[in-house]
């Protein structure tokens, strides 16, 4: 790890100031993943400005709007009783995630900021054009099981690791960004981007922004839910495919809402919009679930070794409805 000034702020307009000082600073929240990416060599900030400080903790209702601050643990969000009755969802998907003791100091702005686990991005010694753009995709045509099947591109197949962004992409979360002019607000499905010919862009974030807080609507998607993450152990594990689900039925079986998603399948949150689509109106049946998996599979393509998830992807999202619509 090279050596690095420490700075402490305690409001968000100075922690701009600091950040829009000095390209090579970084904001240090909870550090789950930052601090990794640095003890390899793979981040090198030359500033960390530590803004645990800032007052964005925050996590109210505000009329038909919840509000979560940046800066609240993801524990602090799972265990809310706000969250667990109005977003069970989320709260669920967020204590599918990494461990106890990282969800108590992991924040919902660095959860939705880590970086990929692809091995060749953690390794200096390997070629990645995420962390050296040029340098070669070493996943494609290498070790490849945890990688991507939708949205790829030949500079980059790696997955987005989060399992809280899977559930608030679903829920239609809006993200709130400051800047030195102001605010921004920016859908959540807009928030994260794909590979493209840019694999080191994660997010559309700008270098001179920071998270501020996440507003999600009130909705009626808290009975129906559930969150499947397929994984190789039962906790500490990455998913190999994750599926968030939530839908809302009306007296005679008839799905009047669905929300679905993905995660470790693609390079950002995946949304299965065409199955949505579909199963909308349609009656909530194994036949009908069974449809809405195939159609999300669409353009699904493995490299090898992660063939697998061609097959284990759309099930999982069969399980996830059955489950979800199975719930009192």
């Amino acid at each position: 790890m090279i050596n690095f000034q420490y700075l402490r702020t305690t409001t968000s307009k100075s922690a701009l100031s600091l950040i829009s000082k000095d390209k090579n600073a970084k904001f240090l929240a909870g550090g789950t993943n930052l601090i990794d990416l640095m003890k390899r060599g793979v981040a090198t900030p030359e500033k960390l400005i530590d803004i645990n400080h800032v007052p964005l903790k925050q996590i109210e209702l505000v009329g038909d709007t919840i509000i979560i601050g940046a800066l609240a643990s993801n524990t602090a969000v799972a265990e809310h009783p706000l969250i667990k009755e109005k977003l069970p969802l989320l709260a669920m998907a967020l204590n599918a995630g990494a461990s106890a003791q990282l969800r108590n100091v992991a924040t919902v702005g660095g959860n939705m900021m880590q970086r990929t686990r692809c091995g060749y991005f953690y390794d200096t010694e390997m070629p990645c054009n995420k962390r050296q753009p040029g340098s070669g995709c070493g996943a494609i045509g290498g070790f490849n099981r945890m990688h991507a099947i939708f949205g790829t591109s030949e500079k980059c197949i790696a997955v987005h690791p989060s399992d809280m962004c899977v559930a608030l992409i679903a829920l239609d979360a809006i993200v709130v960004l400051a800047n030195p002019k102001g605010e921004r607000k920016i859908l959540f499905k807009d928030f994260h981007r794909l590979a493209g010919d840019t694999p080191q862009l994660d997010n559309n974030l700008k270098a001179d922004e920071m998270i501020i807080r996440l507003e999600i609507s009130v909705n009626q998607l808290a009975k129906n839910f559930h969150y499947l993450k397929v994984r190789d152990r039962a906790s500490y594990a990455f998913a190999l495919v994750s599926v968030a689900a939530a839908l809302e039925i009306s007296a005679d079986h008839k799905i009047t809402e669905v929300r679905l998603s993905m995660g470790g399948v693609a390079h950002k949150p995946w949304r299965l919009t065409a199955s949505e689509n579909f199963l909308k109106g349609k009656e909530a049946s194994a036949t009908n679930f069974e449809e809405a998996a195939k159609l999300a599979m669409k353009d699904a393509k493995g490299f090898g070794e992660n063939d697998f998830k061609i097959r284990m992807a759309p099930n999982s999202i069969i399980e996830a409805l059955t489950v979800a619509t199975s719930k009192a």
